[in-house]
């Protein structure tokens, strides 16, 4: 593996044992060339004048010379007229300089060939480095690419991690369709049965048989609460509930009149100084499994330390606090609950739901008193009117509409919304509505007239929940990638803006005193805003995605609910 360093090893520093065995051949290179040659004389005859003399002609290439050379010379021993002969013998020294002069040629060429070998050599080691330095490249780039995969590998991980709730959720779904379907059947078969004897007795009094039927008593003190019902006994029940209704409001058939002088807002004479610090500090305290589907709304009783939640499960209940132990619940919806509200005197309940009705409930008896129908599509939201005679809900069918309790009609429908009306809040002690909308905007109503009297928009997603503060003066709302946006009511501008997202806020709601905001996240997070300071907390405990929140009357506990069927409860 090649090292994954920034080190570069300088040219000709390669190899240090290389670079040692050269240092070492050209110190003894030097020290030869340093040495001074001797070469003894040797024991044969010098070499005489005229043989030095053929010689250098002959090496200088003097050939006509030597030719000229040699006639004379060997004319003149001939005639016995020279008498070098006497001279002697050319001294030693000028051989050795011969000598010496031929092994320096022969030592400028092997140098020569030494230049051009390190030549290569050279070139040789500036291809294998830049080489080295591709390779290291390569192996650099390699790297950072594992790294973006094992990256990439984590994000899908945790992006298959995010849709097990979801799976099992469906799963947990399908298995209530199976029993239901299994239910369905058995009623089916039982049905047929009974039809089967009833026509065989029909037979048999046409025939002019007497028949004596056994007499079936049922005790109705004695039926269980939580005993099961097929669809066939749910159908009569709901029937016999839409008759009681009917018969109950017969009588009253006259419209409510709008409240012209209201009462003011009591949450207006609030000093600050009365009110307790701000809470954040909250802590998961309990978890209440209350819903096999779902939670998709919990709500407080106006007056009372009273929780009521709603769920997919089509099931309202009624908590006693702080142990959240069920005083009632409620079930007549064919279809998912998605919002709930009180009645301003605490003793009736509006739920909404996915079967396209709005049910009015007596909390005294838990029993429906009223249904209304009309839109086409889920009801998304309900809210009460501070008098208590109205009640107005928002649909999936992109249109809001305000029912009468007393003449128990549709008075108005507000028509303006281009998509999915998601949430519906009448303005503390007036007659003023404000809804939030799939089509990105909020809009503020006039209960009276059903005009649309302000837009605001801002939003750059669909709109999921919006809430007036206890003082009114202030809109909260939050969309589908988690920002929340602040509204000054009184001014209709927006005042500040925060970026919770990329999970989907899918409520908001203040506590009593204005000053905390919370918001539950698709992730499970609770949100909550000091609206003084600007801070965000965050608190942790849900394991999937947090549908409803909500805070107890003091303050001192916050409630929620999740896609898990829990409300968990924080101090």
């Amino acid at each position: 593996m090649i090292p994954d360093d920034n080190f570069s090893i300088p040219e000709g520093e390669e190899d240090l044992a290389k670079a040692i065995q050269m240092a070492q051949e050209q110190a003894t290179d030097t020290e030869i060339l340093e040495r001074k040659t001797v070469l003894h004389s040797k024991h044969a005859v010098p070499e005489v004048i005229e043989d030095f003399l053929c010689n250098f002609l002959i090496k200088m290439g003097m050939t006509r010379t030597l030719d000229c050379f040699q006639s004379e010379w060997y004319e003149l021993i001939q005639k016995g007229v020279t008498g070098l002969r006497t001279v002697g013998n050319v001294p030693d020294v000028y051989t050795q300089i011969m000598l010496l002069e031929n092994e320096n040629k022969n030592l400028k060429k092997d140098l020569k060939h030494y230049k051009q070998a390190a030549d290569k050599a050279r070139e040789d080691l500036l291809k294998i480095q830049k080489e080295r330095d591709f390779h290291r490249m390569h192996h650099k780039r390699i790297v950072q690419e594992k790294n973006k995969l094992i990256n990439d590998l984590k994000g899908l991980k945790l992006h298959y991690a995010s849709y097990e709730p979801t799976i099992r959720v469906l799963h947990e779904k399908h298995h209530t369709l199976l029993k239901e379907k299994m239910l369905t059947s058995l009623e089916r078969d039982k049905v047929v049965g009974q039809i089967s004897g009833l026509q065989e007795t029909l037979k048999k009094l046409q025939r002019g048989h007497s028949y004596h039927g056994p007499q079936i008593k049922v005790d109705h003190s004695r039926e269980k609460e939580n005993a099961p019902e097929g669809p066939t006994q749910k159908g009569l029940r709901e029937a016999r509930e839409q008759n009681k209704c009917k018969t109950k409001m017969k009588g009253n058939t006259k419209d409510s009149e709008f409240p012209i002088d209201m009462q003011p807002n009591p949450n207006l004479n609030v000093s600050k100084e009365s009110l307790s610090p701000a809470k954040f500090d909250y802590k998961l305290k309990n978890i209440f499994r209350l819903h096999e589907l779902p939670v998709s709304c919990v709500s407080m009783h106006p007056h009372k330390d009273i929780l009521v939640s709603c769920g997919e499960d089509r099931l309202w209940k009624v908590l006693g606090l702080p142990k959240c132990n069920v005083l009632l619940t409620g079930f007549g919806h064919t279809d998912w609950l998605s919002d709930c509200c009180f009645h301003p005197s605490g003793d009736k309940l509006a739920t909404s739901s996915g079967d396209t009705t709005v049910k009015l409930w007596d909390l005294c008896k838990g029993d429906c008193i009223l249904t209304f129908e009309g839109h086409s599509r889920a009801v998304w939201s309900c809210t009460w009117h501070s008098c208590g005679n109205f009640v107005a809900s928002s649909s999936l069918d992109k249109t809001s509409k305000i029912w009468d309790v007393n003449s128990e009609r549709c008075r108005c429908t507000l028509y303006g919304h281009t998509d999915s009306v998601n949430s519906i809040e009448f303005f503390p002690f007036s007659n003023t509505l404000l809804t939030s909308s799939a089509d990105k905007t909020l809009s503020i109503w006039d209960a009276r007239t059903g005009i649309c009297e302000q837009s605001l928009y801002g939003h750059m997603h669909s709109i999921n929940d919006a809430i007036f503060d206890p003082r009114g003066h202030m809109i909260a709302s939050c969309d589908a990638c988690g920002v929340t946006k602040l509204w000054d009511f009184r001014k209709l501008l927006p005042i500040v803006s925060i970026d919770i997202g990329p999970s989907p806020g899918n409520e908001v709601n203040f506590d009593s005193s204005g000053r905390v905001l919370a918001q539950a996240s698709g992730n499970g997070v609770i949100h909550l805003l000091d609206l003084k300071s600007g801070e965000i907390h965050k608190l942790m405990g849900h394991e999937n995605e947090a549908h409803t929140v909500v805070f107890s009357h003091d303050g001192e506990i916050l409630f929620s609910g999740g896609s898990d069927g829990t409300v968990r409860t924080w101090s």
